[in-house]
């Protein structure tokens, strides 16, 4: 068990030990607040005390940030929503905040946040326990600040590597990306916040998403995008979902009753709210009657309160039931109920920032991926060795993503005033400088800024190693027009490789972007966005203090010929060309990432799931059986062969009777000691081995043989085997 899967066991514990308290007395006039009551039963018990005011009230969050088209409420929290509170049924204001990777916007205390890397990274640690250490400590700071609800839960699939909000994301693969924002979600919510599972469904371009159709067959919606969607919730149980801005083949996905009520409600019995994107609704009945459950800051951002005047109007024509209207403030007291936020309301509390800060640190650790490492360049010596850090203001932070998740770090911007400074931006900096961190463990470490390659190149060929820091910032709203680096990056890197052969390239970025000089230099690693603790993380990795394990959660193109789509259009910030009106998704369908370069044969730059560390291992005894319930197993014995400790990630792909692209199916974290040797059991996820059938309206596993490889990636297959399979019809389960 890794340290950080014992601390959540802990937290686990304290936290049943806190639901085991003593009940305060349940006043008579309020039966809701009985809390040996289901959740249910209190939702019902509390609609049916609410007048039609009141109800018309909750199913609309205002914007909680001043404004010129709303008057400010005392009691809003300068968040992303707010619900005022209603003292005649006991109810508090409800504050809302972004996002993924922390608070947004500083809340009760004043102060920042601390923000956790992209998304992205977290992904890459292929370790659920990193997720959910992560979805606490925001989760607690978000309680901590006063908000009750956490637009965290990011699990669009990333079809492209140019779209501008991959980084809150959660890669590719849709049975990593659901069990990893699962394990967030369940993290948040363990701290008595609703977390928000978004953005449903489909949002995976950022060009023209107000307008844009993301056209897909509906049964390859279903086996990809939609069964991120699906494993999420079912084993993070989120409060609320937030359904997308785009439409769904044609249709807003805040209209879509197939999407909403048939598929998220009837057929995964969901019970929680659909809260609707900031600006995301067009209509009153019609998103209501659709699934849609709450507007989320109409006043500011639609076109006018559809679920104000227009649903009223309709309500008192009997265009819109008042069944439906109770159905949708229910599901809203049940999540609140479900969840702690009214049980315990919220009271401002001091925010631990620097352990927080710790949990940052600890999860880049475990998702940064080193991609190259030449002649054992890395790790670094602590002593006798010369280093000079050039570019990527790395004296001063490490880059964050812009956007509506993008967090004011409780340190401060050591770099304020970069352009944009308006709406995605402004450009964020995390106070946590590799420099300062790496001249704490290292012996001689300069620095250059890198704005001259000349003086960069000399600065490099008077040191033993270069360590080379590149960025590309991408944001919410915008996506890049290419993979290409900015500002004249790759002529510093050519500059300082040429000067000296030992140069380590960290890349601060959104994902893939193209390296021509890859060939030219020692080592590169890929950062992301680093996060509040990311100097410290990137230092301790480059000096071996811990070892890299991150793996790939995405597919590391060669260029952009190799993808789906080679253009975007309308891409660039504040790009003046006309977004598309359709995006095809049918051209790969579910063979999403790594099975589009299988199906295509395309060979990639990088593999999903590849990653290098300081060490080696050694695979053997590899078998597949089923368990007592039925369920495949695969089993395989990992061994440390190297000479420091480390991580390694085996990974479980399958290919099911008459396919023609594998699918990842499980995979385990392992941390070994030299020379250390672990038996493994990596359960495979049913879904991963199964079709929709959508006639059945059901998921069947075959009967037939299945092809069983245990992989260092999805291109590097260690050995494989065979598994026979009866028919089945799995489901989506809890953990």
């Amino acid at each position: 068990m890794t340290d950080l899967a014992r601390r959540s066991a802990l937290a686990l514990a304290l936290a049943a030990g806190l639901a085991g308290t003593a009940h305060a007395a349940v006043p008579a006039d309020r039966p809701w607040m009985d809390r040996s009551l289901s959740p249910d039963r209190r939702a019902e018990l509390i609609v049916t005390a609410m007048t039609d005011d009141e109800k018309f009230r909750m199913i609309r969050a205002d914007f909680g940030q001043k404004n010129d088209k709303a008057p400010h409420s005392p009691e809003s929290l300068e968040g992303a929503g707010f619900v005022p509170s209603i003292p005649r049924l006991g109810l508090a204001a409800l504050n809302e905040t972004d996002a993924g990777l922390g608070v947004t916007r500083p809340g009760s205390d004043g102060l920042g946040a601390i923000s956790l890397p992209a998304g992205l990274a977290t992904a890459a640690s292929f370790d659920p326990a990193v997720a959910h250490a992560g979805g606490r400590m925001i989760g607690g700071e978000a309680r901590g600040k006063g908000y009750g609800v956490l637009l965290a839960g990011g699990v669009n699939l990333v079809r492209d590597p140019r779209n501008g909000r991959n980084f809150e994301y959660a890669g590719e693969d849709p049975v990593l990306a659901g069990t990893m924002a699962g394990a967030a979600v369940r993290g948040v919510q363990e701290q008595k916040v609703v977390a928000t599972v978004k953005h449903f469904a489909i949002n995976d371009l950022e060009s023209g998403r107000n307008t844009l159709s993301a056209d897909i067959d509906p049964v390859a919606l279903r086996e990809s995008d939609l069964l991120a969607f699906q494993l999420a919730i079912a084993k993070g149980d989120p409060g609320s979902v937030m359904s997308s801005y785009n439409k769904v083949n044609g249709t807003y996905a805040g209209e879509h009753d197939w999407l909403l009520n048939q598929v998220l409600k009837q057929e995964w019995g969901f019970k929680g709210w659909v809260m609707s994107d900031w600006g995301g609704v067009h209509s009153g009945a019609k998103a209501a009657l659709a699934g849609l459950d709450q507007e989320s800051a109409g006043e500011v951002f639609d076109k006018e309160v559809f679920f104000d005047k227009p649903l009223r109007e309709a309500y008192a024509a009997g265009q819109f039931p008042k069944a439906r209207l109770d159905d949708m403030v229910k599901r809203i007291m049940r999540s609140l109920f479900a969840h702690g936020v009214i049980d315990q309301p919220m009271k401002p509390t001091k925010v631990p920032y620097e352990a927080d800060r710790i949990v940052a640190r600890d999860a880049l650790e475990a998702g940064a991926v080193l991609l190259r490492n030449q002649d054992a360049l890395l790790p670094l010596a602590r002593k006798g060795q010369s280093v000079v850090i050039i570019g990527g203001r790395a004296d001063k932070g490490v880059l964050a993503g812009g956007g509506s998740s993008a967090v004011s770090d409780v340190a401060g911007d050591p770099v304020p005033g970069l352009e944009p400074k308006a709406w995605p931006g402004p450009v964020k900096y995390h106070a946590s400088a590799p420099l300062t961190f790496m001249r704490k463990l290292g012996g001689k470490v300069s620095f250059d800024e890198g704005t001259d390659p000349a003086a960069a190149a000399k600065a490099a060929a008077d040191a033993d190693v270069a360590v080379v820091f590149v960025t590309k910032w991408a944001a919410e709203s915008f996506d890049t027009p290419n993979l290409a680096l900015p500002d004249g990056q790759d002529a510093l890197v050519e500059a300082v490789a040429k000067a000296n052969p030992k140069t380590v390239v960290v890349l601060e970025t959104n994902g893939p972007v193209a390296m021509p000089w890859l060939d030219h230099v020692g080592a590169v690693m890929q950062a992301w966005y680093p996060g509040s603790g990311g100097g410290e993380a990137i230092a301790r990795l480059l000096y071996g203090v811990s070892a890299p394990s991150g793996r790939l959660p995405l597919t590391w193109p060669k260029d952009e010929s190799q993808l789906p789509r080679t253009t975007i259009a309308g891409a660039g910030l504040y790009s003046k060309e006309k977004p598309a009106d359709n995006v095809d998704y049918n051209i790969e369908g579910a063979d999403v990432g790594y099975r589009w370069f299988e199906k295509t044969k395309r060979e990639p730059l990088f593999a999903f799931g590849y990653g290098l560390t300081y060490t080696s291992f050694a695979y053997s005894e590899f078998s597949v059986d089923k368990d007592a319930s039925g369920h495949p197993v695969a089993h395989v014995t990992v061994k440390n062969t190297g000479k420091v400790a480390g991580a390694d990630v085996p990974q479980i792909y399958v290919t099911a009777p008459g396919a023609s692209t594998r699918r990842l199916a499980g995979w385990s974290k392992v941390s070994l000691k030299p020379g250390a040797s672990q038996r493994v059991d990596i359960p495979l996820e049913p879904l991963a081995l199964a079709r929709y059938d959508d006639k059945a309206k059901r998921w069947q596993v075959a009967a037939g043989s299945y092809n069983v490889k245990l992989a260092r990636s999805a291109t590097d297959v260690a050995t494989e085997t065979s598994l026979t399979l009866p028919e089945s019809f799995p489901t989506a389960k809890a953990p």
